[in-house]
């Protein structure tokens, strides 16, 4: 099953699911580099419905909201996360937010991490559920960046 797709073949594909009675569950990220935390989250974001639909942050994208980054380039970012069990389907977005995107797929459910308020996160008007997931202490892809230059 292909699991990255462009936005209209993600509509399609969503859309076919909820006639179906799916609930479609949708986060969004930079996901630079998949650690321990990433995959908590991802599982715990997964189990709020049928379908976890990630939006990638392009390269474009993340380089906008954090200087000197990715570290790994959108294709790999992508790869890697569609390779995730629990992960259904990934696209990718050039915007600084996904608000265009979710305003297009219209998820059921809207999931970010701890570290946003419900109130803050982007999509929230429009999808019929928000959720802040739990964060999990200590573990950052900026942490460990800084680890990894201290080597």
């Amino acid at each position: 099953m292909k699991k990255i797709l462009n936005w209209n073949e993600l509509k399609a594909k969503l859309d076919s699911l909820k006639t179906k009675g799916k609930k479609v569950v949708f986060t969004n990220g930079c996901f630079d580099i998949i650690h321990a935390g990433h995959v908590r989250y991802l599982k715990d974001a997964k189990a709020l419905g049928d379908v976890l639909v990630i939006g990638l942050n392009s390269d474009k994208s993340v380089s906008k909201i954090k200087p000197g980054r990715p570290v790994n380039p959108q294709v790999q970012r992508a790869e890697v996360l569609s390779s995730l069990e629990m992960v259904d389907y990934v696209t990718m977005f050039d915007e600084e937010t996904p608000y265009e995107l979710i305003k297009l797929l219209k998820p059921d459910i809207l999931v970010k991490g701890g570290d946003w308020k419900k109130e803050d996160i982007v999509g929230s008007d429009i999808a019929n559920e928000t959720h802040s997931l739990p964060y999990v202490k200590g573990i950052s892809t900026t942490k460990l960046i800084e680890k990894i230059k201290k080597l």
